[in-house]
């Protein structure tokens, strides 16, 4: 089918600080859950694309991880590139904040906004938290603060607004060809959701550091059929973890703690994939694995 003339596309891309709703705006937007969602900051840790098609136009939307202050480990450093990366590339920026977040006047993406030359969408979230002042007095500090084109409160968790970011984004997207096939959801294979949904559930069965110091590798994704003929994927998962101590708390007592971190996974992605799953979780140590750069790469963090 021939493209309109008049069709527009370009790339959205969504920044902010951890833990401000930039993740859940983004899955609001695109129609399907393809960040995924926890009360923890810094879930987020590749960029994610997620394509809308219309026949009149394609909106390539980004989610970036949260910018790490004091990166502690090498992934930090590649996360805070996503970033920069995102900031190099956008056609439209929409900057996430909420209506309790203070931002220093040192901040780097304040700097960086400070130089970008594409429509900045401003974006106040979870203003279900806040009272009709505090809303419109924020809008004017950071209306001082970066000149944004345009700013919309919204509480993407209810879908407050989100429907007139959508159509705000649409008033600023260049005229263009689309940069996918229409059919297409989003840059990332199959296995990278995967094991995204397995790594949300061990943010939400875990607590402190655990969380954090694992990463998913999905080792194979088989479809196939049960002796029934009802279509299932087999799939095998690692679960990185970088000591020891990690890997016990991980299995738990007798298992029991990975047992239910593959139940709540396999209903999870039993949900995603509209199959019949079977889920094997190992879980294997590599030290230091957030600091081994030619393995992060390997993993997409780059």
């Amino acid at each position: 089918m021939e493209t309109p003339t008049d069709h527009k596309s370009g790339f959205v891309n969504i920044i902010g600080n951890p833990n401000v709703g930039k993740s859940t705006l983004m899955n609001a937007l695109v129609g399907e859950k393809l960040a995924i969602i926890t009360n923890k900051p810094q879930t987020t840790r590749q960029r994610i694309i997620g394509i809308v098609n219309d026949a009149h136009y394609q909106i390539v939307f980004s989610d970036t991880p949260g910018f790490v202050h004091q990166p502690a480990y090498k992934m930090h450093e590649l996360m805070n590139r996503f970033i920069h990366t995102s900031l190099e590339d956008a056609d439209v920026l929409l900057f996430v904040t909420d209506v309790k977040e203070i931002y220093p006047d040192d901040h780097p993406l304040l700097e960086a906004l400070h130089k970008t030359q594409v429509p900045i969408i401003f974006v106040l979230n979870k203003v279900d938290l806040s009272t009709q002042d505090e809303i419109k007095t924020k809008l004017a500090l950071w209306k001082k603060r970066i000149n944004y084109t345009e700013g919309i409160p919204t509480a993407a968790l209810h879908g407050y607004n989100v429907d007139k970011v959508f159509d705000t984004i649409l008033k600023y997207l260049p005229q263009a060809p689309p940069y996918y096939p229409k059919d297409q959801l989003s840059d990332k294979p199959e296995r990278f959701f995967v094991a995204e949904i397995i790594r949300e559930k061990i943010f939400e069965q875990y607590r402190q550091e655990i969380p954090y110091a694992t990463e998913v590798v999905v080792e194979s994704f088989k479809e196939g059929t049960t002796t029934q003929g009802i279509p299932i994927v087999r799939i095998m998962a690692y679960i990185f973890v970088e000591r020891n101590s990690q890997k016990n708390i991980i299995i738990g007592h007798k298992g029991e703690a990975i047992k239910r971190v593959g139940m709540e996974a396999r209903r999870a992605l039993e949900a995603w994939l509209d199959r019949k799953v079977h889920l094997e979780l190992r879980v294997k140590v590599r030290e230091k694995w957030r600091n081994n750069e030619n393995l992060l790469k390997k993993l997409g963090y780059q």
